[in-house]
């Protein structure tokens, strides 16, 4: 299996009604050098001006932004010249992001490289500590911008952090 640490940004809260503006994934491993960063037009006209500011992108930019199935095809190809077997999605909020992600997929190209199921890293973190109260962004060395990169990328230190605490995963 390989693990994908995927990260995402959007206009609003749900997928079809709002957008997904930009994305960003990891494959674990212990380098983090292999990464994929999608920017993606808008495919709603709705947008809530709060979230969309999150993302440091105006509404003007992300309209020049590539069309959604052209980046959801590039990041497939991504994944599956990544991954050593089936690739694995997770990510610190997979409500969310899995949401975006499986939509984007199934609604653009008819299918998801990731199949049906998602993982979560607070979840993970959490059991590990037995504890429903904790939360694993301390473990983050990259600092967290909301460039869906690096935000990908500081999860995926905090996953390697909890390998070395004992969770047994394989690259």
């Amino acid at each position: 299996m390989s693990l994908i640490m995927v990260d995402v940004e959007t206009d609003g809260s749900i997928p079809g009604d709002y957008s997904m503006i930009s994305f960003g994934a990891v494959l674990v491993d212990d380098k983090l050098d292999k990464t994929f960063y999608g920017r993606l037009k808008p495919i709603s006209e709705k947008f809530v001006p709060e979230a969309l500011r999150v993302s440091g992108h105006s509404r003007e930019e992300t309209l020049t932004f590539p069309e959604p199935q052209s980046v959801m095809v590039d990041f497939e190809k991504w994944i599956l010249s990544n991954s050593n077997d089936r690739p694995i999605f997770i990510s610190d909020n997979n409500g969310f992001d899995w949401m975006f992600i499986c939509w984007y997929f199934h609604h653009f190209l008819d299918r998801n490289p990731f199949g049906f199921s998602s993982q979560n890293l607070g979840s993970l973190y959490k059991g590990m500590q037995k504890d429903m109260y904790v939360n694993f962004k301390h473990l983050r060395k990259t600092k967290h911008t909301h460039h869906p990169v690096d935000d990908a990328r500081g999860n995926a230190e905090a996953l390697l952090a909890l390998k070395k605490e004992g969770l047994k995963f394989s690259f």
